[in-house]
């Protein structure tokens, strides 16, 4: 069955439930959400991240794990009532003093069994005796059957208690809300930028019968691989058996040109004439240059960092091997991300008392 909606980005999602969470948190609507999308595109991290902003206790119910009784609670005989009452489980958000949201994952690889007592939680928010808490925002995630994952049909019973979400892999909202601020390696970045179809996988490689897909989430995985895996061999090798071996080849290739010409901390610690000399000649290069500092910036070095950004347009001008690549917009590009980090960090002051920011606004508004 399709999903009839449109397809939004992860961070237009995560737009939506902040919508949503302060409509509810102001008492004009009370929802339960359902974020569809394919396996790794970060259906999970919306929620925790919506969890962290708003400071609310994340109750994660895995679906495919638990059984009926589970949602229920344990059952006693109170003898004074002479009726068999129900304790609830702890794995419910119970405190009506304090914010929560219930995520019920995998909800479509659930059991048929467990669907008609999710109902009563999506609908009624309730568990036979036991309501939720006013301030309970209710979030589901799941699969589709033709995204290769184990998944049921939604019923309509089930689906008419949804807002309905259905997610895509889009590169640059990926890149500006997730590898950006959770510093992801500034290879994994740049490559992603120039090479977006390789973002998400996921239907070429069913088309083909391959198993192993690239996601966002193994994407986040081969950043960790580079950052904690030293033998080149043996993360190449690894690497291959995150993202499959063909985007791996063509990803290893651009990595090792990467690594071996990007000195993000030299350049912040070199003076303005030896910098010259150590700025990368290959787009790629430029690129995880720019994410580099970006990761590397502080409050102490954002002078230099500035410096170095700033200098990347002046590339084409001193050298004609640069005239071809977009220089000039990777820098406006770059200092739109940096002040972003700046500005979270409070560190927007570097940015008004630097000359070779001003210097490069001049030029800017020159051309």
């Amino acid at each position: 069955m399709s999903i009839n909606t449109q397809t939004i980005s992860a961070g237009q999602a995560l737009d939506a439930l902040r919508a949503g969470f302060a409509a509810q948190t102001a008492g004009q609507m009370t929802a339960s959400w359902m974020l569809h999308g394919r396996p790794g595109i970060g259906k999970t991290e919306i929620v925790t991240q919506l969890a962290a902003e708003t400071g609310s206790q994340l109750f994660d119910l895995r679906l495919t794990t638990i059984e009926p009784a589970d949602l229920r609670g344990l059952p006693f005989y109170d003898h004074d009532s002479k009726r068999t009452v129900w304790y609830p489980p702890q794995d419910l958000p119970s405190d009506p003093a304090r914010p929560a949201i219930l995520f019920l994952d995998e909800l479509t690889a659930a059991a048929p069994a467990l669907q008609p007592t999710v109902y009563g939680l999506l609908q009624e928010r309730r568990v036979g005796q036991f309501a939720l808490p006013d301030s309970t925002f209710i979030v589901a995630a799941g699969n589709a059957v033709e995204d290769g994952a184990i998944a049921y049909d939604m019923g309509t019973a089930l689906s008419d208690r949804l807002i309905h979400l259905s997610l895509r892999a889009e590169a640059g909202d990926w890149i500006t809300r997730y590898a950006v601020p959770r510093g992801l390696h500034p290879s994994v970045i740049a490559f992603i930028r120039t090479r977006p179809d390789l973002l998400d996988t996921t239907e070429d490689c069913l088309r083909r019968g391959a198993m192993i897909a690239a996601t966002p989430r193994s994407w986040a995985r081969v950043s960790t691989l580079l950052h904690a895996i030293d033998d080149a061999s043996l993360r190449d090798t690894l690497i291959a058996g995150t993202v499959g071996d063909a985007v791996a080849a063509e990803f290893t290739l651009i990595a090792r040109d990467i690594a071996s010409t990007v000195q993000a901390q030299a350049m912040i610690e070199a003076t303005a004439a030896e910098r010259a000399d150590l700025y990368p000649r290959s787009l790629h290069g430029l690129t995880a240059l720019t994410y580099a500092l970006i990761a590397l910036a502080d409050r102490d070095n954002m002078p230099a960092v500035i410096s170095v950004m700033a200098g990347i347009m002046d590339l084409a001008a001193r050298d004609e091997h640069f005239a071809t690549l977009p220089t000039r917009e990777l820098t406006t590009y770059g200092f739109e991300l940096l002040i972003d980090r700046a500005l979270a960090q409070g560190w927007q002051e570097a940015f008004r008392d630097s000359a070779a920011y001003a210097d490069y606004l001049a030029r800017r508004d020159a051309t």
